[in-house]
């Protein structure tokens, strides 16, 4: 079977922030949906950021008086290690509107701006929620699943426990997805987004990661179980280029369980800790770095210092 081009269906393997945000996006502009996700529940590593989304000038900096601009957001992207200025300056310009939409079409709480590494300027926004990933990521998870509810599945589905295997093509053109669930091959034909996030929890000796940064295998990962890099390879398998796939970042800290020390899966001290005050000691109870720096330097400065490492905050 093939698909019919221009096709009313759009594909989005992924049901992270990004592919729910693919998912409104395409709902907004009239075409039907279908997302999938691998695991039993969708929201991905989106769902677990604690910290907050970046924007500049966005309408709560306004609101608020903070002078922040595109151009000193971008200056502090390219400062920052950006390699790529025209990928950056699409990050920096589509970040306020993105912000200003996330409280305007899905009524998001996003009131409360925060200076944190790296940035020069209040920028980083969440509501008064704990957890702005979860609320963010899940407003979006909702109004798809809203979607296919009134729709009958007719516009919009939402399939988990659904593993995209293999690309679909037809003379050089990605025309669907195969995908497995239950123990059952399935296929969908239409254009086909991929947001199926990174590659950091895939340990195997064959994993990109492997591949690419076997310096850092010896890591635990924040990432969830999930993020082996299915959809690279998937668009690798077909001819798709990737870029910068070295560029794995390492993050300065992590929350350690009492007694399971060595998880090689561990979950985020979110750098929100640091940019409310919290201070990074060494082993012998001294700071050694400014905590709102850039993770890429808090990082360096670890390896530079004597081990184990806490993160102290007050009540």
């Amino acid at each position: 079977m093939a698909a019919t081009f221009p096709s009313k269906q759009a594909i989005v393997v992924g049901g992270g922030l990004a592919g729910m945000t693919a998912a409104n996006t395409l709902l907004e502009k009239g075409a039907n949906v279908v997302v999938l996700d691998k695991s039993s529940f969708c929201g991905g590593n989106s769902s677990k950021a604690t910290s907050g989304i970046n924007g500049s000038e966005t309408r709560t900096q306004k609101q608020k008086g903070i002078k922040d601009t595109n151009d000193i957001f971008y200056s502090d992207t390219m400062s920052g290690g950006a390699k790529k200025p025209e990928i950056a300056r699409v990050l920096v310009w589509e970040s306020g509107p993105a912000v200003d939409w996330l409280m305007d079409k899905f009524n998001l709480d996003l009131s409360l701006v925060a200076r944190l590494g790296g940035h020069s300027m209040e920028r980083t926004h969440r509501g008064k929620e704990r957890f702005p990933g979860m609320t963010i990521t899940y407003a979006l998870i909702q109004m798809v699943e809203k979607i296919s509810e009134h729709s009958g599945g007719q516009v919009a589905r939402i399939v988990t426990k659904a593993r995209a295997e293999q690309l679909i093509c037809q003379k050089n053109v990605v025309i669907g997805v195969k995908y497995t669930k239950g123990g059952q091959s399935y296929s969908e034909f239409g254009p086909v987004i991929l947001a199926s996030g990174g590659f950091g929890a895939d340990f195997t000796q064959n994993s990109l990661l492997a591949q690419y940064r076997p310096d850092l295998m010896h890591l635990p990962t924040s990432n969830g179980e999930h993020c082996t890099g299915d959809g690279i390879k998937m668009g690798e398998e077909v001819g798709a280029a990737s870029l910068d796939l070295e560029w794995v970042q390492v993050h300065p800290t992590g929350l350690v369980k009492v007694g399971d020390e060595d998880a090689k899966v561990k979950f985020l001290a979110a750098e929100a800790l640091r940019g409310v005050g919290g201070l990074l000691l060494d082993a012998e109870g001294n700071r050694f770095a400014n905590e709102l720096g850039r993770r890429d330097y808090v990082t360096g400065e670890m390896w530079k210092n004597k081990a184990p490492f806490r993160l102290c905050l007050n009540s």
